[in-house]
């Protein structure tokens, strides 16, 4: 589970104090898709890494998985796995190898690592290029590498920060059906997204961010009755403008 409480976060900026988040506060349950709806700078992507510890929050709390996302920071990076659409693939790795090197980070023993290496590489359908090197590989491939990555030690939470961003139709399609089976196992899952259509395909409530606040949460039929409006992205332009 997440649970975030007036979770801030500012900046020190040429003009003073920038606040990028602003007392953000909402709850992911096991088996469940939270997709965090909002433009760019809404502060979507601050708080995604405040809750895999990348940042220190200036105030509030969040806990991932239980732990304590300041005090027990080393805890939530071993809950947590973290995606976004920025790959990170070395070039001189293969798949196997950069995928094998993160089981190893998270201290997998060989005998559950190397399982857990043909069980993804098969699920991701990326055996065929299992022994490509990263300077080779399609924009699709280091995007399944990623996924595989962040999958390799089972962690029970997930965080995805725009994982789709760049990609043709048909990877995008199977990043989603990914995300879909993790929910179906129980996975917590946080989707990060500015794409209408994947926040009705994919999740199971809607948070809507923007100046750095949630301006509201909750499913889509929620949302639109309370707000009278059925068309999403006129409901998300009324609420960020």
């Amino acid at each position: 589970m997440i649970e975030v409480c007036d979770l801030s976060k500012s900046f020190p900026s040429p003009n003073g104090i920038k606040t990028a988040v602003d007392s953000v506060r909402f709850i992911v349950r096991p088996g469940e898709v939270l997709g965090l709806l909002g433009p760019n700078g809404a502060g979507k992507t601050t708080t995604l890494r405040m809750l895999c510890t990348v940042l220190k929050p200036t105030q509030g709390a969040a806990t991932v998985a239980g732990y304590d996302v300041v005090t027990q920071a080393s805890e939530v990076r071993r809950h947590v796995g973290f995606l976004s659409a920025n790959t990170g693939v070395y070039d001189r790795m293969t798949a196997w190898e950069m995928v094998k090197y993160y089981g190893q980070l998270h201290q997998l023993p060989p005998d559950v690592l190397e399982p857990r290496l043909e069980e993804l590489f098969t699920t991701l359908k990326m055996n065929d290029f299992r022994n490509v090197v990263g300077g080779k590989m399609s924009t699709g491939m280091k995007q399944k590498v990623s996924i595989a990555r962040a999958l390799v030690n089972d962690p029970p939470v997930l965080i995805f920060d725009e994982p789709t961003a760049g990609l043709d139709v048909l990877i995008q399609r199977a990043v989603l059906e990914n995300i879909k089976q993790l929910r179906g196992r129980g996975k917590t899952i946080l989707f990060s997204t500015h794409i209408m259509r994947e926040v009705e395909r994919l999740c199971d409530r809607v948070a809507i961010m923007a100046h750095g606040k949630i301006v509201c949460c909750g499913t889509l039929e929620e949302l639109r009755s309370m707000y009278k409006q059925d068309d999403l992205e006129e409901l998300f332009f009324a609420l960020v403008s």
